[in-house]
Protein backbone atom coordinates (compact mmCIF):
# COMPACT_ATOMS: atom_id res chain seq x y z
CA UNK A 1 0.00 0.00 0.00
CA UNK A 2 1.30 3.41 -0.91
CA UNK A 3 0.67 6.76 0.65
CA UNK A 4 1.27 10.17 -0.94
CA UNK A 5 4.70 11.67 -0.52
CA UNK A 6 4.64 14.57 1.92
CA UNK A 7 5.91 17.67 0.17
CA UNK A 8 5.77 20.83 2.33
CA UNK A 9 5.11 24.01 0.31
CA UNK A 10 8.65 25.34 0.50
CA UNK A 11 10.59 22.10 0.80
CA UNK A 12 10.03 20.37 -2.52
CA UNK A 13 13.30 18.73 -3.56
CA UNK A 14 14.78 20.16 -6.74
CA UNK A 15 14.60 17.56 -9.51
CA UNK A 16 17.88 16.33 -10.88
CA UNK A 17 18.54 16.49 -14.63
CA UNK A 18 17.46 13.33 -16.41
CA UNK A 19 19.17 12.13 -19.55
CA UNK A 20 16.60 10.27 -21.64
CA UNK A 21 17.46 6.72 -22.60
CA UNK A 22 17.20 5.73 -26.25
CA UNK A 23 14.14 3.65 -27.08
CA UNK A 24 14.64 -0.10 -27.05
CA UNK A 25 13.21 -0.31 -30.59
CA UNK A 26 13.00 2.18 -33.42
CA UNK A 27 9.26 1.56 -33.72
CA UNK A 28 6.99 -1.10 -35.15
CA UNK A 29 8.42 -2.78 -38.19
CA UNK A 30 6.27 -3.74 -41.14
CA UNK A 31 5.13 -7.35 -40.99
CA UNK A 32 7.81 -9.67 -42.31
CA UNK A 33 5.65 -12.76 -42.61
CA UNK A 34 2.14 -13.81 -43.45
CA UNK A 35 1.69 -14.72 -39.79
CA UNK A 36 2.49 -11.15 -38.72
CA UNK A 37 0.17 -9.70 -41.34
CA UNK A 38 -2.61 -12.07 -40.30
CA UNK A 39 -2.12 -11.09 -36.64
CA UNK A 40 -2.33 -7.41 -37.54
CA UNK A 41 -5.54 -7.89 -39.55
CA UNK A 42 -6.98 -10.04 -36.79
CA UNK A 43 -6.28 -7.32 -34.20
CA UNK A 44 -8.06 -4.69 -36.29
CA UNK A 45 -10.99 -7.04 -36.85
CA UNK A 46 -11.20 -7.85 -33.15
CA UNK A 47 -11.13 -4.14 -32.33
CA UNK A 48 -14.03 -3.58 -34.70
CA UNK A 49 -16.05 -6.37 -33.12
CA UNK A 50 -15.35 -5.06 -29.61
CA UNK A 51 -16.47 -1.57 -30.67
CA UNK A 52 -19.65 -2.95 -32.22
CA UNK A 53 -20.54 -4.95 -29.12
CA UNK A 54 -19.69 -2.11 -26.73
CA UNK A 55 -21.57 0.73 -28.45
CA UNK A 56 -25.12 -0.35 -27.49
CA UNK A 57 -24.02 -1.28 -23.98
CA UNK A 58 -22.29 2.04 -23.25
CA UNK A 59 -25.27 3.86 -24.79
CA UNK A 60 -27.65 2.20 -22.34
CA UNK A 61 -25.26 2.89 -19.46
CA UNK A 62 -24.91 6.54 -20.50
CA UNK A 63 -28.64 7.19 -20.41
CA UNK A 64 -29.21 5.12 -17.27
CA UNK A 65 -26.60 7.16 -15.38
CA UNK A 66 -27.28 10.53 -16.96
CA UNK A 67 -26.65 13.35 -14.50
CA UNK A 68 -24.14 11.27 -12.52
CA UNK A 69 -20.38 11.23 -12.74
CA UNK A 70 -19.48 8.76 -15.51
CA UNK A 71 -17.95 6.03 -13.37
CA UNK A 72 -20.03 3.18 -14.76
CA UNK A 73 -20.27 4.34 -18.41
CA UNK A 74 -16.52 4.93 -18.34
CA UNK A 75 -15.96 1.30 -17.38
CA UNK A 76 -17.40 0.26 -20.73
CA UNK A 77 -14.91 2.49 -22.55
CA UNK A 78 -12.04 0.93 -20.61
CA UNK A 79 -13.34 -2.55 -21.44
CA UNK A 80 -12.73 -1.74 -25.12
CA UNK A 81 -9.04 -1.24 -24.39
CA UNK A 82 -8.69 -4.26 -22.14
CA UNK A 83 -10.56 -6.62 -24.47
CA UNK A 84 -8.65 -5.53 -27.58
CA UNK A 85 -5.29 -5.87 -25.82
CA UNK A 86 -6.24 -9.29 -24.46
CA UNK A 87 -7.40 -10.58 -27.85
CA UNK A 88 -4.50 -9.24 -29.93
CA UNK A 89 -1.73 -11.77 -30.60
CA UNK A 90 0.64 -8.85 -31.22
CA UNK A 91 0.55 -7.11 -27.86
CA UNK A 92 1.62 -8.33 -24.44
CA UNK A 93 0.81 -5.81 -21.71
CA UNK A 94 1.49 -5.69 -17.98
CA UNK A 95 0.78 -3.29 -15.12
CA UNK A 96 3.30 -3.02 -12.29
CA UNK A 97 3.09 -1.35 -8.91
CA UNK A 98 0.47 -1.10 -6.19
CA UNK A 99 -2.26 1.52 -6.47
CA UNK A 100 -3.13 3.63 -3.42
CA UNK A 101 -5.60 1.85 -1.15
CA UNK A 102 -8.07 4.74 -1.42
CA UNK A 103 -7.89 5.22 -5.19
CA UNK A 104 -11.53 4.20 -5.73
CA UNK A 105 -12.84 6.55 -3.06
CA UNK A 106 -10.44 9.49 -3.26
CA UNK A 107 -9.81 11.59 -6.34
CA UNK A 108 -6.34 11.75 -7.90
CA UNK A 109 -4.93 13.62 -10.86
CA UNK A 110 -3.35 10.72 -12.74
CA UNK A 111 -0.58 11.60 -15.20
CA UNK A 112 1.44 9.47 -17.61
CA UNK A 113 3.98 9.93 -20.36
CA UNK A 114 2.51 9.51 -23.85
CA UNK A 115 4.19 7.35 -26.49
CA UNK A 116 1.49 5.99 -28.75
CA UNK A 117 -2.20 5.63 -29.54
CA UNK A 118 -1.77 2.24 -27.87
CA UNK A 119 -1.23 3.90 -24.46
CA UNK A 120 -4.96 3.91 -23.60
CA UNK A 121 -5.18 0.21 -24.42
CA UNK A 122 -2.43 -0.48 -21.88
CA UNK A 123 -3.69 1.95 -19.25
CA UNK A 124 -7.26 0.65 -19.50
CA UNK A 125 -6.05 -2.15 -17.23
CA UNK A 126 -5.46 0.25 -14.33
CA UNK A 127 -7.85 -1.05 -11.67
CA UNK A 128 -9.81 2.09 -10.78
CA UNK A 129 -12.30 4.49 -12.34
CA UNK A 130 -11.11 7.64 -14.10
CA UNK A 131 -12.46 10.28 -16.43
CA UNK A 132 -9.96 10.63 -19.28
CA UNK A 133 -8.94 13.69 -21.25
CA UNK A 134 -8.30 13.07 -24.95
CA UNK A 135 -7.70 15.10 -28.09
CA UNK A 136 -10.75 16.26 -30.01
CA UNK A 137 -9.84 14.30 -33.16
CA UNK A 138 -10.46 10.99 -31.37
CA UNK A 139 -13.98 12.02 -30.45
CA UNK A 140 -14.75 12.72 -34.12
CA UNK A 141 -13.96 9.14 -35.15
CA UNK A 142 -17.00 6.99 -35.94
CA UNK A 143 -17.94 4.45 -33.23
CA UNK A 144 -14.77 4.91 -31.13
CA UNK A 145 -15.47 8.62 -30.67
CA UNK A 146 -19.11 7.90 -29.86
CA UNK A 147 -18.07 5.38 -27.22
CA UNK A 148 -15.61 7.84 -25.67
CA UNK A 149 -18.28 10.55 -25.52
CA UNK A 150 -20.95 8.23 -24.12
CA UNK A 151 -18.43 6.91 -21.59
CA UNK A 152 -17.86 10.42 -20.26
CA UNK A 153 -14.33 11.08 -21.52
CA UNK A 154 -13.40 14.75 -21.95
CA UNK A 155 -12.58 16.23 -25.35
CA UNK A 156 -9.79 18.79 -25.67
CA UNK A 157 -9.07 20.93 -28.73
CA UNK A 158 -5.44 21.96 -28.51
CA UNK A 159 -4.82 25.67 -28.92
CA UNK A 160 -8.36 26.64 -27.94
CA UNK A 161 -8.67 28.56 -24.69
CA UNK A 162 -12.41 27.89 -24.54
CA UNK A 163 -11.83 24.15 -24.92
CA UNK A 164 -9.15 24.16 -22.22
CA UNK A 165 -11.44 26.01 -19.80
CA UNK A 166 -14.32 23.62 -20.53
CA UNK A 167 -12.02 20.64 -20.00
CA UNK A 168 -10.78 22.02 -16.67
CA UNK A 169 -14.35 22.65 -15.51
CA UNK A 170 -15.24 19.01 -16.23
CA UNK A 171 -12.11 17.84 -14.44
CA UNK A 172 -12.98 19.96 -11.40
CA UNK A 173 -16.47 18.46 -11.31
CA UNK A 174 -15.02 14.95 -11.41
CA UNK A 175 -12.47 15.66 -8.68
CA UNK A 176 -15.11 17.32 -6.49
CA UNK A 177 -17.18 14.12 -6.81
CA UNK A 178 -14.28 11.86 -5.84
CA UNK A 179 -13.55 10.63 -9.39
CA UNK A 180 -9.96 10.67 -10.62
CA UNK A 181 -8.99 12.26 -13.93
CA UNK A 182 -6.38 10.99 -16.39
CA UNK A 183 -4.16 13.37 -18.38
CA UNK A 184 -1.04 13.17 -20.53
CA UNK A 185 0.93 16.27 -19.46
CA UNK A 186 3.31 16.16 -22.44
CA UNK A 187 0.32 17.31 -24.46
CA UNK A 188 1.00 14.99 -27.40
CA UNK A 189 2.69 11.71 -28.21
CA UNK A 190 6.47 11.74 -28.05
CA UNK A 191 8.43 11.39 -31.30
CA UNK A 192 11.85 11.60 -29.62
CA UNK A 193 13.59 9.37 -27.07
CA UNK A 194 12.66 9.90 -23.44
CA UNK A 195 9.94 11.91 -21.77
CA UNK A 196 9.08 15.34 -23.18
CA UNK A 197 8.67 18.41 -20.94
CA UNK A 198 5.37 18.53 -19.05
CA UNK A 199 2.82 21.29 -19.32
CA UNK A 200 1.52 22.94 -16.14
CA UNK A 201 -2.21 22.23 -16.45
CA UNK A 202 -2.51 18.91 -14.62
CA UNK A 203 -0.34 20.10 -11.74
CA UNK A 204 -2.06 23.44 -11.42
CA UNK A 205 -5.37 21.56 -11.27
CA UNK A 206 -4.14 19.14 -8.59
CA UNK A 207 -2.85 21.97 -6.39
CA UNK A 208 -6.02 24.01 -6.89
CA UNK A 209 -8.24 21.10 -5.81
CA UNK A 210 -5.86 19.83 -3.13
CA UNK A 211 -5.74 16.28 -4.52
CA UNK A 212 -2.67 14.04 -4.91
CA UNK A 213 -0.91 13.41 -8.20
CA UNK A 214 -0.54 9.76 -9.22
CA UNK A 215 2.28 9.28 -11.77
CA UNK A 216 2.28 6.37 -14.22
CA UNK A 217 5.31 5.44 -16.34
CA UNK A 218 4.59 3.88 -19.74
CA UNK A 219 7.15 2.03 -21.87
CA UNK A 220 6.98 -0.16 -24.97
CA UNK A 221 3.75 1.12 -26.54
CA UNK A 222 5.68 3.07 -29.17
CA UNK A 223 6.35 -0.31 -30.75
CA UNK A 224 2.64 -1.19 -30.82
CA UNK A 225 1.69 1.70 -33.08
CA UNK A 226 4.10 4.41 -34.12
CA UNK A 227 2.95 8.02 -34.44
CA UNK A 228 1.86 8.78 -37.99
CA UNK A 229 1.42 5.12 -38.88
CA UNK A 230 -1.63 2.89 -38.72
CA UNK A 231 0.52 -0.25 -38.81
CA UNK A 232 0.63 -2.44 -35.73
CA UNK A 233 3.76 -4.07 -34.41
CA UNK A 234 4.57 -6.91 -32.06
CA UNK A 235 5.48 -5.47 -28.69
CA UNK A 236 5.64 -5.89 -24.98
CA UNK A 237 4.61 -2.85 -22.95
CA UNK A 238 4.46 -2.03 -19.26
CA UNK A 239 2.68 0.59 -17.20
CA UNK A 240 4.16 1.19 -13.76
CA UNK A 241 2.16 2.82 -10.95
CA UNK A 242 4.48 5.12 -9.01
CA UNK A 243 4.26 6.65 -5.55
CA UNK A 244 1.62 9.39 -5.27
CA UNK A 245 2.70 12.98 -4.71
CA UNK A 246 0.74 14.95 -2.13
CA UNK A 247 -0.22 18.54 -2.92
CA UNK A 248 -1.48 19.44 0.53
CA UNK A 249 -0.35 22.94 1.49
CA UNK A 250 1.08 23.71 -1.95
CA UNK A 251 0.28 26.89 -3.86
CA UNK A 252 0.45 28.07 -7.45
CA UNK A 253 4.06 29.05 -6.82
CA UNK A 254 4.91 25.34 -6.47
CA UNK A 255 3.46 24.21 -9.81
CA UNK A 256 6.78 24.28 -11.69
CA UNK A 257 8.68 22.38 -9.02
CA UNK A 258 6.06 19.68 -8.51
CA UNK A 259 5.67 19.35 -12.29
CA UNK A 260 9.41 18.77 -12.74
CA UNK A 261 9.59 16.42 -9.76
CA UNK A 262 6.78 14.28 -11.20
CA UNK A 263 8.42 14.26 -14.61
CA UNK A 264 11.72 13.19 -13.06
CA UNK A 265 10.05 10.24 -11.32
CA UNK A 266 8.31 9.16 -14.52
CA UNK A 267 11.51 9.59 -16.55
CA UNK A 268 13.51 7.47 -14.11
CA UNK A 269 10.90 4.70 -14.16
CA UNK A 270 10.64 4.95 -17.95
CA UNK A 271 14.38 4.34 -18.32
CA UNK A 272 14.15 1.34 -15.98
CA UNK A 273 11.26 -0.11 -17.94
CA UNK A 274 13.02 0.46 -21.27
CA UNK A 275 16.01 -1.47 -19.94
CA UNK A 276 13.74 -4.25 -18.67
CA UNK A 277 11.96 -4.56 -22.00
CA UNK A 278 15.23 -4.66 -23.95
CA UNK A 279 16.65 -7.63 -22.02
Amino acid sequence: MQSPSQLPPHNIPAPEPVTPAPPHHAGPAKPTSLADLAAELYTYAAFGVVLGVTLPLVTVSHFRHRGELPRIPGRWTRRVGRATAAISPLWHFAIEGTPPADVQTRAYVVVANHLSLADPFLLSSLPWDMQWVGKEALFKMPVLGWIMSLGGDISLRRGSGDSVRAMLDQCRRALDGGLSVMLFPEGTRSTTPGVQPFKDGAFDLAIEKGVPILPIAVAGTDNCMRKGSGRLGRAKAIGRILEPVDTKGLTAADVGRIRDLTRQRISTAFEELETKLST
